[in-house]
């Protein structure tokens, strides 16, 4: 019988359905340059799609900030090459932040085209909506532009209801009641 690897908490091995393997693991300080790198490597409209907005750049800061998370109120996690933090391409990141009130946490996702319809998203999600059940959160939710039919389809397979906003047209807010006892 062979030998299990172990791992320490929050890390995965993910066999693609392209064969590829990949690290799913807590983002790392480590992490900035090579995401700064590939953040070249994205099209527009995956860039817009996490943040909201037109983003030319990931500046140093930004990178820092975006993989320097605290862990009493965030959390992150890259699917990467199995290779060092530093060292290894990023293809997706997943992030979770509990709001100012403390009771609920926003989420934000981005899979590179690369590695889009493989399964990643779906399975970030879920580590996402783990770790706020361990924060016994009330809730979990993120905004999603309308026209972004992959991600409001996988928001709703998981069980999140969509909240149409009033002042945000073309954004529609997924969330998910983590207090009503459904996985």
């Amino acid at each position: 019988m062979a030998a299990r690897e172990r791992l320490p908490p929050w890390h995965e091995r993910m066999r693609l359905p392209n064969g590829r393997e990949v690290l799913i693991r807590p983002i790392r300080p480590e992490d900035a340059e090579p995401i700064r790198a590939s953040f070249t490597l994205l099209q527009p409209e995956e860039v817009r799609q996490r943040f909201l907005y037109a983003l030319k750049e990931l500046t140093p800061d930004m990178a820092d900030r975006l993989t320097r998370v605290n862990p009493k109120n965030e959390f992150a996690l890259v699917a990467a090459e199995p290779y060092p933090p530093g060292e290894a391409l990023v293809g997706a990141v997943a992030r979770i932040a509990v709001d100012d009130a403390g009771r609920d946490a926003e989420f934000a996702i981005l899979v590179s085209h690369y590695v889009a319809g493989m399964g990643l998203g779906r399975y970030l999600m879920t580590r996402l909506v783990k770790w706020a059940r361990g924060k016994k959160l009330d809730r979990v939710y993120g905004d999603v532009f309308e026209h972004n039919q992959s991600m409001l389809a996988l928001a709703q397979s998981l069980g999140f209801e969509r909240e149409y906003q009033q002042d945000a047209p073309g954004l529609i807010r997924v969330s998910l009641n983590l207090k009503n006892g459904k996985p």
